[in-house]
């Protein structure tokens, strides 16, 4: 390895460092507007659903899969549907995967 990608690496590091030391470090000494402590409300939902969108929607990783061979697919909506449905964490989540191991394993699908 040459010193530029050390350079890299380094840079890398003290940046990541330098953002979560203002955030965890400071956090109890630092005041954000109203109108951003909202907002960073909703910064969990927002890279849970970066994370979880694409993986269900392209499950090879490059084309899309809306058909009802989907077993990612099945499971989100199951999963979303007993979420509206019953209101409980729990339940989605374990309907969620029920139906994602039925559609995965049970139809041989996949």
């Amino acid at each position: 390895m040459n010193w530029s990608l050390w350079a890299v690496i380094a840079g890398m590091a003290a940046v990541t460092f330098a953002i979560r030391y203002t955030l965890f470090g400071l956090g109890g000494r630092l005041r954000f507007a109203p109108r951003v402590q909202q907002a960073l409300r909703h910064v969990p939902v927002a890279v849970l659903t970066a994370i979880v969108v694409p993986m269900v929607l392209l499950p090879d990783g490059r084309h899309w899969d809306l058909s009802w061979r989907n077993p990612w697919l099945a499971g989100a909506l199951a999963s979303a549907a007993l979420a509206l449905g019953t209101r409980k964490l729990l339940a989605a989540i374990a309907g969620g995967m029920a139906v994602y191991l039925l559609w995965r394993f049970g139809l041989g699908l996949r």
